[in-house]
């Protein structure tokens, strides 16, 4: 089955008519993106949009050859000009089954928004699955999707607006390990060039140009996701949303909160309750600082914020912070607990992104347990690094690779 996308970006386009933000300002090229709009085979055309004639045009296709043309969601951008000689668009009802006269089967799947997802499978036996901008399948149990413990070929969605819906696919069986994830509806709010392969590339996913041919099924090279990742950053770097934004399209992640619950502190408590809430409602939560035995149990991916505070535990429980303590065993003891921990990082089986603080740029402390928190701080982060595959920088809300 062969796929031409005439448009890969937002209804309105990319970049938007007037807007001058950043990302609209460097949309140009090979970045520039029309509303998404999907030619399969010559023969079906997904999502009527601006300019498709034109767009088929370029990338050395006809629409002369469709037979069908299907709608997806409500069309809120630019004026669209019906080309002559396509049949009349339509949609087709939520759970029912369209086969064409070109061999192909188009499935609607209901939808958590309004529009409709199409599964298509063609003469091949090949799968492909589209949802509308901002969209999720709704139901993905095994009655709701058909064969859901065999993934699709292939799935295009809107992967940055809607990273839960391509993690409810994983975890539905829908989108596998051999799956060629295909970001599409993409918008100014998304980030341009480098930037946004990145983010999708940490996803499984990747975008292409548009006019860009592919074949359904085909092998295609998208980065290798690193099973262990460090985040490091300074205060309100925007480090801990990093870390939870690379998790954020897999199901069931535990998300290890190392600083516990502070009584009478309003403002930790605040902070608490910010993470919480962005974070999804199918993660899971451990308050604890006992990360060994978790990093030796098979699981979903772990989330650690922060080594900063699972440290400050650590030292608070060998007396690091009395000089005569801690030259009589207490840095000795240190030692062990994170060589223990960092052991355990080595042969984990599970994905694992952790985040720490960056503190060695800053002030030196005033007092000698500061330094000492510090010094520990960055062997710490020095030992853990060596044992990640990735390891990013974030500074100003930018993550910059140091690793991977």
């Amino acid at each position: 089955m062969e796929l031409t996308l005439l448009g890969t970006g937002a209804p309105d386009g990319l970049p938007r008519h007037g807007c001058p933000c950043a990302s609209c300002a460097a949309a140009v090229g090979e970045e520039a993106r029309a509303a998404t709009s999907l030619l399969i085979d010559g023969a079906l055309l997904i999502d009527l949009t601006p300019g498709a004639a034109f767009a088929a045009a370029r990338a050395g296709h006809s629409l002369a050859g469709v037979r069908q043309v299907l709608l997806s969601h409500p069309h809120a951008g630019p004026a669209v000009e019906f080309p002559a000689g396509l049949p009349a668009p339509g949609r087709v009802p939520d759970g029912r089954t369209l086969s064409l006269i070109s061999g192909h089967r188009v499935r609607a799947v209901a939808l958590d928004s309004p529009g409709t997802g199409y599964e298509v499978t063609g003469p091949d036996g090949t799968r492909l699955l589209y949802l509308p901008p901002g969209a999720a399948a709704a139901g993905l149990a095994a009655a709701d999707l058909p064969d859901p413990a065999e993934p699709y070929d292939m799935v295009l969605l809107d992967v940055l607006g809607r990273p839960d819906a391509l993690a409810a696919l994983r975890a539905s069986g829908a989108v596998g390990a051999t799956t060629d994830v295909l970001a599409v509806h993409l918008d100014h709010t998304t980030p341009p060039g480098r930037e946004l392969r990145r983010r999708l590339a940490a996803a499984g996913a990747r975008a292409v140009p548009d006019g860009r041919t592919l074949i359904v099924g085909e092998y295609s090279a998208v980065p290798d996701l690193p099973r262990r990742t460090l985040v490091l950053g300074g205060a309100r770097s925007g480090k801990s949303l990093e870390a939870e934004r690379r998790l954020a399209a897999f199901p069931d992640v535990l998300y290890v909160a190392t600083g516990g619950t502070r009584e009478g502190d309003p403002e930790w408590a605040a902070r608490v309750a910010a993470h919480r809430e962005r974070r999804p409602g199918s993660w899971r939560t451990a308050e604890t600082c006992d990360l060994t035995p978790l990093l030796a149990e098979d699981g979903p991916p772990l989330l650690i914020d922060c080594l900063a505070l699972w440290l400050t535990d650590a030292m608070d429980s060998v007396n690091a912070w009395d000089d005569e303590k801690w030259a009589n065993g207490g840095e000795r003891a240190l030692r062990e607990r994170v060589s223990a921990l960092v052991a355990g990082v080595r042969a984990t089986s599970r994905t694992v992104v952790a985040v720490s603080n960056e503190v060695g740029s800053g002030v030196v402390p005033a007092t000698a347990s500061g330094r000492r928190f510090r010094d520990e701080l960055g062997r710490l982060n020095a030992m853990f690094a060596e044992e990640c595959e990735q390891v990013l920088l974030v500074v100003a809300g930018q993550a910059l690779p140091l690793r991977g």
